[in-house]
């Protein structure tokens, strides 16, 4: 049946074609399996909460009829502002408008949220740009430049709140910094969500062709409810496509957890537990509502263009395994740079068990890719990442996240990293083990080898399944990387920073190449060690057991200075006189331009597929899909077939001039 809904229809319809819905949540409270919402152009400023899920076998549809052109809001208009003799403007809301939920009187907090706790939930727009909560009206009235923004020019557009609680309202005040917000488009978030079930559970679902925007999310930690403008909530098989997702507070797409009352932001409230502690506890309380590849996960997130949200474009915990994300644009993230904590990125996954992140471009965000714990069989492949770094002039937040194209942290792996374009500064951040980096252009450096995991022990699953197999801290090592190109295109010195959480002044390597693993041993070194004629002597092995595991690094190139392991015995070692070139032209259309290929000549590697990969060491898992089939790496980063002596690198011949997206 096709249910329809127009924002321009009486109020009285019956969700015919003749008389369509007005309101999205309409619909939403009688769609069955095997049903089409089909929505027509218009602003929706409503809480779609789907009363019903579909079937494997017969979906629920909502659709937008003209692409983007339906849009689900949790903000509204305000108007009404009066001028103050300070300059700016004020106006003053009813709370009742919010309902028990007021983004003007919660924080944005929690577990791993590190920059101070002053900043809600609320926000205020102007013509759909965000502007910047000040702390004080001071502050609000002088519009100052925030220096921490990647966008400085865009901060001096101010707001600020307080309570009249006598009449219970929210005040709020506003820099629109000549602008008269009563002629122009000013919105402020009131809803929480946009398009959400309310309950868990509610699967198979489409929802197709949407603008969703402007919804006053909560921070989503791993231990904790963790809600998006739009998200499945603990259910299985939803496909969010061709959507635009942009201006949310925290999250904009949720794959995340449920709510459990006794694992929710344990550590901000009661501090006896560590929050890693929790973290464990949340993966095996998992197994109660039903963790099981039956239930929960395989979704699909594809073409949708992710933006302008402060903490995630697509943030989960357990709830997105077995998912695929592929061809998404997610960008400007976390830009404004008001939140701080270890849950910002564009994509930030934990437990993304067999989740496949393929062909998305992801750029300009305080960090592109991040697999927190278990990222077992994940696979990220054919992704264009860059611009995913502090830009010059841009002061460090105490709090804020360090920044790279991809962070993989205390994970056991197998985690497969392949024919990735990979130009930022820090091309991954190097927290784990049991990684594999196959034919990638790796422009930047490789971060915290050997260190960031301290003493947690962290779950690791039985093959292509959510139910847990052990716990282990993390040896690192256990890494192959293999006809890779790494090139030094940024400055090779070391990068201070700020340590996010502690007063503490660190340093990070922005030396490319894979010399940092060169107190790491090989098989053959790390094998020696265990005597297998011999009776074991369970003690005489504790070091070994407690050590690095091997690497195996092999037939990559290296340009512009970028260094080689110590062992590496088949490299394509350039002088550093000839200078490679690495240009990225176009911002919608982007293009690659180099001269690699006039200096790598007639190099060539070996086919690598999982045969030669193996098992990672703990879960004793193949690099493997997630069918359990075996890959071989025999397509470069356009689907073209590589030889059977290839090139390093993501590419089978230049790629000059060719589209990347």
């Amino acid at each position: 049946m096709k249910i329809f809904v127009n924002a321009a229809a009486e109020t009285n319809g019956d969700g015919s074609k003749e008389h369509p819905f007005s309101r999205i949540s309409q619909a939403a409270e009688i769609a069955q399996p095997g049903d089409f919402v089909m929505v027509e152009p218009g602003i929706y400023r409503e809480y779609v909460d789907p009363a019903f899920g579909g079937t494997e076998d017969q979906r629920i549809t909502y659709r937008s009829t003209n692409n983007k052109e339906a849009i689900i809001t949790g903000a509204e208009i305000v108007k009404g502002w009066e001028k103050t003799e300070k300059g700016i403007w004020t106006v003053r809301i009813p709370n009742h408008i919010f309902g028990e939920y007021n983004p003007y009187t919660t924080f944005v907090f929690g577990d791993w949220y590190f920059a101070k706790n002053l900043k809600h939930t609320g926000c205020v727009y102007l013509n759909d740009m965000a502007l910047y909560e000040t702390d004080t009206l001071e502050e609000c009235i002088a519009g100052a430049v925030y220096p921490h923004s990647w966008e400085p020019e865009l901060s001096i557009y101010k707001w600020f709140t307080q309570q009249d609680e006598e009449k219970d309202e929210t005040i709020l005040y506003a820099n629109f910094q000549g602008s008269d917000p009563n002629a122009e488009n000013v919105e402020i978030n009131v809803r929480r969500e946009c398009f959400m079930p309310s309950e868990t559970g509610k699967g198979y679902i489409t929802v197709s062709g949407f603008k969703i925007e402007k919804a006053a999310t909560t921070w989503a930690p791993p231990a904790a409810y963790q809600d998006g403008m739009i998200g499945p909530h603990w259910s299985k098989g939803w496909i969010i496509e061709d959507c635009e997702i942009v201006n949310s507070r925290c999250a904009g797409i949720s794959l995340g957890r449920y709510l459990d009352p006794d694992n929710d932001n344990y550590f901000t409230y009661r501090q006896v537990k560590s929050p890693t502690q929790m973290e464990r506890d949340a993966v095996c309380r998992g197994q109660c509502p039903g963790w099981l590849k039956e239930k929960i996960g395989s979704h699909i997130i594809r073409r949708c263009d992710i933006h302008h949200c402060q903490q995630g474009g697509i943030i989960g915990r357990m709830g997105g395994v077995f998912s695929t994300i592929e061809e998404n644009h997610i960008h400007h993230i976390n830009n404004m740079m008001e939140l701080g904590g270890a849950e910002i990125a564009g994509i930030k996954m934990h437990a993304a068990i067999d989740v496949m992140m393929r062909r998305n471009h992801i750029h300009h965000c305080t960090m592109g890719i991040w697999c927190d714990w278990e990222a077992q069989g994940t696979r990220i492949t054919g992704n264009l990442l860059h611009d995913n770094q502090r830009p010059e002039g841009a002061q460090q937040l105490k709090g804020g996240m360090m920044s790279q194209d991809i962070f993989v942290e205390v994970s056991h792996g197998p985690t497969l990293i392949d024919n990735n374009i990979l130009l930022s500064d820090v091309s991954l951040r190097f927290a784990t083990q049991g990684v594999a980096l196959v034919h990638n252009l790796i422009c930047g450096a490789f971060t915290c080898v050997g260190g960031g995991t301290g003493p947690r022990y962290t779950p690791y699953h039985i093959p292509h399944r959510t139910e847990v197999m052990g716990f282990m801290t993390i040896l690192h090592g256990d890494d192959r990387i293999y006809n890779n190109i790494f090139v030094q295109r940024w400055p090779e010195d070391d990068f201070v920073i700020i340590s996010d959480s502690r007063d503490l002044i660190e340093k990070e390597n922005r030396r490319t190449g894979t010399w940092v693993f060169d107190e790491y041993p090989d098989y053959e070194e790390w094998i020696s060690q265990f005597d297998f004629s011999t009776r074991p002597d369970m003690a005489g092995l504790e070091k070994a057991h407690e050590g690095h595991l091997p690497v195996w690094v092999d037939g990559n190139a290296y340009f512009n200075g970028a260094i080689a392991w110590n062992r590496e015995k088949n490299a394509f070692i350039v002088d550093e006189n000839s200078k490679v070139r690495i240009e990225l032209t176009g911002d919608n259309k982007p293009c690659l331009h180099t001269n690699l290929y006039e200096l790598l000549r007639d190099f060539t590697c070996i086919v690598v597929d999982t045969d030669l990969l193996g098992e990672a060491f703990e879960p004793e898992q193949r690099f493997e899909a997630s069918d359990g089939s075996s890959i071989c790496f025999d397509r470069d980063y356009f689907g073209e077939r590589r030889d059977r002596k290839p090139l390093p690198g993501p590419f089978i011949s230049d790629p000059s001039g060719k589209m990347l997206i």
